[in-house]
């Protein structure tokens, strides 16, 4: 079977390396930057310290900070009128997925036309979009080097999953100083987040030897690393491991691609607007548990990556310990312990079930489902 890899052209990463990044940045010719950020980031500085750093490169810039938690298909087209109205020639994606995946939005339809909806599914574009540069400021969502993009259709009540690989930004960069300042929130849930990513990868039916050597990697990682990062976000080392972990799991689903615990997450926030990350945290154990039956000698090589005692268990055993150390780190971490903390309400299950099955993260899932076991676990996670 063969394989397409995707993965931006340049990635810069690891502690002060933002000011190489922006040499990087002013060696494309670029004149003037689309900054996509959310409101908090533009309200710290964060925004208007990026803007400063490209003026000194001689790049003029213009901010956006309407990217919201779950960007909407308005965030994109409010961002990309500012893009067309100030003539920028190429986008800053500035935050965590949010706005690295409004901005992809924005850059895809500046270039190809039309309206977001109109690239959901899998590679529906026909031109590569504005280059963009994503700076990521959280360690979870790895939307700075991914084909994924994810917005929400507000008047359907769902999230769009946009695979593409013209959405593959041009450059990314994870500079953990910028990801000092998460909160313990933020830092539990984009943390789980990655988890999700990688897990799902290594179980996923597109898998190869490469995309496993970078899930299983992820996965010790933040095992290793998630519960220092949220006790204090001032560790360094614990915030550079993290980014360094974010990043093999995109690698593993950029490339392998996801599986129901994705499809179910994405229409929680679709649905009722709440945090992709814990979405992902609650639902995973139910998920496995769920695909264990055909796949627990890979869920137990994810046990012995996040650290369980295995030996002399047999690998349906070594899937359940798996299963228990996710839930361990997800205890441990103050990730809510079931959909109905979140809000969920059991009436929707139909209508969020029969969306999940529509979603294009689910085709990779190890054990198909059908509407009555997708509820099944919808149910088990409340």
């Amino acid at each position: 079977m063969s394989s397409t890899f995707f993965i931006p052209a340049v990635n810069i990463m690891g502690s002060g390396c933002l000011d190489e990044a922006m040499d990087a940045i002013r060696k494309y010719g670029f004149r003037k930057a689309l900054i996509v950020t959310d409101v908090g980031l533009a309200k710290a500085g964060v925004a208007a310290m990026i803007a400063e750093k490209l003026a000194m490169q001689d790049i003029d810039s213009v901010i956006f900070d309407g990217a919201k938690p779950n960007p909407s298909i308005a965030n994109v087209e409010r961002g990309l009128g500012l893009l067309k109205e100030s003539n920028c020639d190429f986008v800053v994606s500035l935050g965590g997925g949010s706005p690295h995946d409004c901005a992809k939005g924005i850059a895809l339809c500046a270039t190809n036309g039309g309206q977001i909806r109109d690239y959901e599914g899998v590679d529906q574009s026909e031109k590569p979009q504005l280059p963009l540069i994503a700076i990521n400021t959280t360690a979870g969502t790895a939307s700075e080097m991914t084909r994924f993009c994810i917005i929400t259709d507000e008047s359907r009540h769902v999230k769009m999953a946009i695979v593409d690989r013209n959405v593959t930004p041009l450059l990314s960069v994870n500079d953990p100083a910028l990801m000092v300042a998460m909160p313990k929130s933020l830092t539990a849930a984009t943390g789980m987040d990655a988890l999700t990513h990688a897990i799902e990868a290594y179980v996923s039916t597109a898998a190869n030897p490469i995309t496993d050597a970078c899930a299983l990697k992820a996965i010790t990682l933040i095992s290793n690393n998630l519960r220092l990062a949220v006790r204090d976000g001032s560790d360094l080392a614990a915030r550079e491991n993290m980014a360094y972990a974010q990043f093999l799991a995109g690698m593993a689903f950029n490339n392998a691609s996801l599986g129901y615990v994705h499809a179910m997450a994405h229409q929680l926030g679709g649905f009722y607007d709440l945090p992709h990350g814990v979405c992902n945290a609650v639902l995973l154990p139910h998920v496995q548990s769920f695909n264990a039956l055909v796949c627990a000698d890979r869920l137990n090589d994810v046990a012995l990556a996040m650290g369980a005692e295995i030996r002399g268990l047999s690998p349906e055993e070594g899937a359940q310990a798996a299963i228990a150390a996710i839930r361990s780190l997800a205890r441990d971490v103050e990730i809510p312990g079931g959909l109905r903390d979140l809000g969920a309400k059991l009436n929707d299950i139909p209508i969020l079930a029969t969306n999940a099955l529509k979603d294009a993260c689910g085709l990779t899932n190890p054990r198909a489902a059908d509407q009555r076991q997708i509820e099944e676990i919808f149910r088990s996670a409340f």
